[in-house]
């Protein structure tokens, strides 16, 4: 397949286009700057530039593929009603140019927030009602007009060399303030999914799942914060230590509405439907590898 990459010289995207290409798929890499489109010729994927707000690009990027693969987004907390609009404009023009012809549209979403307290499954509905949620249901919606629109969830955590997320702000913060700290008693777990597998998901899911499918790219269902906490002391050699829930946010920052959440869940479902099995490195074998 001729396939379209949002976000494909980013984090994500930089895994899952060599996992395409392995399976001899062709990859048309968004791109929205000169170093974008340089690491994607140098990762042997064709260019096409233009940018989430540029709607008539993303139209015409989708037109000419055989299947879209959605990986950009707006990473700002600060603005996040605005990001998710963004992302839905995006997500609308790129179903219009499928209209019809049920080619696949796999756009990302997270686990974050699905089933607090319990673990998660393809087959729950967020909680609570966030932006990308709603998103998500555009997507699935675009069924009914001829495209077989796929969802996938990625772990809170996606890991791996070069992540500058969660885990890499999570160590910053240790270095910054002379602790390794979680929230409370640092039970509550945080699902994880290494780089390489997660990209194995997207290619699975444009490849072989059918319309509507709701996928968990999620290879640990859950990992104490407390215990990631404790491979960075180790490593830094820091005191690890717990942060009272009403000092989080002084803490942690923007992290502290986050880190304290309890988000484990399953990806059972997604496994048996694609044949697809998590190989790769454990998180907090990563945190020791490359965060730390």
């Amino acid at each position: 397949m001729r396939l379209f990459v949002t976000g494909a010289s980013g984090f994500i995207g930089s895994a899952v286009v060599p996992e395409l290409q392995r399976a001899g798929h062709t990859v048309v890499g968004l791109a929205r700057s000169d170093a974008s489109a340089e690491a994607l010729v140098g990762a042997g994927a064709e260019v096409h530039r233009g940018d989430l707000g540029d709607l008539d690009s993303l139209r015409a990027g989708a037109e000419k593929a055989d299947g879209v693969i959605h990986l950009a987004y707006v990473h700002d907390f600060s603005q996040m009603e605005d990001a998710a609009q963004i992302d839905l404009a995006a997500i609308e023009a790129m179903g219009a140019a499928l209209e019809g012809t049920g080619k696949p549209l796999a756009i990302a979403s997270g686990t974050l927030g699905l089933a607090p307290g319990r673990v998660g499954t393809e087959h729950d509905e967020p909680a609570a009602v966030h932006p990308r949620v709603v998103n998500a249901a555009a997507t699935l919606a675009l069924a009914d007009r001829g495209v077989r629109p796929l969802v996938v969830r990625l772990s809170p955590t996606v890991h791996g060399q070069g992540d500058h997320g969660f885990i890499a702000v999570l160590v910053q913060i240790a270095r910054d303030t002379g602790v390794s700290g979680y929230v409370g008693d640092g039970q509550n777990r945080w699902n994880a999914v290494h780089r390489d597998d997660a990209a194995a998901v997207f290619r699975l899911a444009v490849e072989q799942a059918p319309a509507g499918s709701v996928l968990h790219a999620v290879g640990e269902e859950g990992i104490a914060v407390r215990d990631i906490a404790g491979v960075i002391g180790a490593h830094l050699d820091l005191p690890v230590v717990s942060i009272p829930e009403a000092e989080a946010a002084e803490h942690f920052g923007w992290l502290g509405a986050f880190l304290g959440a309890d988000a484990p869940a399953s990806s059972t479902i997604t496994q048996e439907l694609l044949g697809w099995k998590p190989t790769g490195p454990g998180l907090l074998e990563d945190v020791a590898r490359y965060y730390v």
